[in-house]
């Protein structure tokens, strides 16, 4: 079914790197999602009131919530294509983000509402109804719940959207919650026991939770997070696929929302080469990444000696030889100085942010290393900070 919507609702639905595209999933998963929950929720809202049943009320004011993020995920995605202009020069994307941060809010509030009113409850209990009308309700919504999640899960999964991944786990949620009541509607039927404040007090608290984790998840971005290594792979794997390139350092990726990635990084190539032509070759895999990746990436040309066998087998060495300090460490940019009495060997050294070491220490057990294997050399290293994932 989803496959049948996206292809007869969305214009272009195959070109998803196309940012119109990506904004029609977006705002059509919106629309979707809003209806379905706006009919769940008047629905479970009729039962639960005509059967006094606080839960399922909870349960579809929790509907009702979701309606609202809906509306605040379409939003974003209709802000976040608006074009650059210039006080944004890199576009709106970020609105998405905000609008993720605004629906985790919601879910929030609504949670801590239904703990209170479940506690209520809990307090000064009241008898429950029961009937076949409320089982096929919640039924229907655990299936229709589902489909959602499905759903969602799809589309955020084409277009790379994790506020639809996240209203994906917001449904599946959902479902995990609305079982919990109908669970408790049936034991409270078949025993008589009370259970309907404690099961919506249950509810409000997942709820509760899962609008902890969406905060955490939308805030990341925000914050400026690093790039998944996935990606990070991707362009280091396509650079250096490229004849001529060496190698890749100092990789530094900004987001400015789904879609919306820059990439700068420095491309090793060799000093005897042409420099007009090494400089052709770095516009060439720039507008290739552009052009199949949408991804505006600025490349560094760094000159390598390459018909030196000294300083290329120094350079080996050095860069295996730091590994003993951390397998993560990376050297680039090695050159020598020599002099009457020792060689300066000098390069910069890319260190991870969590490494239990200070720039200085650091710096002490390079050179220390060094001399131990070049008597007459002094490494005079500088150390770079790492911008991308720390499992490379």
């Amino acid at each position: 079914m989803t496959e049948w919507l996206v292809r007869h609702f969305i214009r272009n639905h195959d070109r998803t790197s196309d940012p119109a595209v990506r904004t029609s999933y977006g705002q059509f998963a919106g629309a979707v999602c809003i209806v379905c929950n706006v009919l769940l929720c008047l629905a479970k809202g009729a039962i639960g009131l005509i059967a006094g049943s606080v839960s399922i009320v909870a349960d579809a004011v929790n509907n009702l919530s979701d309606a609202a993020s809906n509306i605040v995920s379409l939003l974003g995605f209709k802000l976040a294509s608006r074009p650059a202009d210039p006080e944004h020069p890199y576009g709106h994307g970020r609105y998405e983000y905000l609008a993720g941060l605004v629906v985790a809010a919601l879910v929030l509030a609504i949670g801590i509402n239904l703990v209170t009113s479940s506690v209520g409850k809990i307090a000064n209990p009241a008898p429950t109804g029961f009937s076949p009308a409320l089982v096929a309700v919640l039924a229907l919504s655990i299936a229709v719940k589902l489909w959602m999640a499905s759903f969602n899960r799809a589309l955020g999964r084409r277009i790379d959207s994790d506020t639809l991944e996240a209203t994906a786990i917001d449904s599946r949620n959902d479902v995990i919650s609305t079982a919990a009541v109908l669970a408790c509607a049936c034991v409270s039927h078949a025993t008589g026991i009370d259970l309907d404040g404690w099961a919506g007090l249950a509810v409000g608290a997942f709820i509760c939770w899962s609008g902890v984790g969406l905060l955490r998840d939308t805030v990341s971005p925000l914050l400026g997070q690093a790039p998944s290594p996935e990606l990070v792979e991707h362009i280091r794997t396509k650079i250096l696929s490229y004849p001529g390139v060496l190698g890749t350092h100092d990789l530094m990726v900004h987001d400015y929302g789904p879609g919306r990635q820059f990439a700068s990084a420095h491309v090793e190539m060799a000093a005897e080469a042409d420099p007009l032509e090494s400089h052709d070759l770095i516009d060439n895999i720039e507008q290739d990444f552009k052009t199949a990746d949408g991804l505006i990436v600025t490349l560094h040309y760094d000159p390598i000696v390459t018909d030196d066998p000294e300083v290329a087998d120094m350079r080996n060495w050095i860069g295996q030889a730091v590994k003993i300090i951390d397998p993560r460490l990376t050297i680039h940019d090695l050159r020598t100085v020599p002099g009457t009495t020792h060689t300066n060997v000098i390069f910069d050294c890319v260190r991870p942010q969590d490494l239990n070491l200070t720039d200085s220490q650091l710096k002490r057990r390079i050179d220390q290393i060094v001399r131990d294997h070049y008597p007459k050399t002094i490494a005079k290293v500088t150390i770079d900070e790492s911008y991308v994932s720390s499992q490379q």
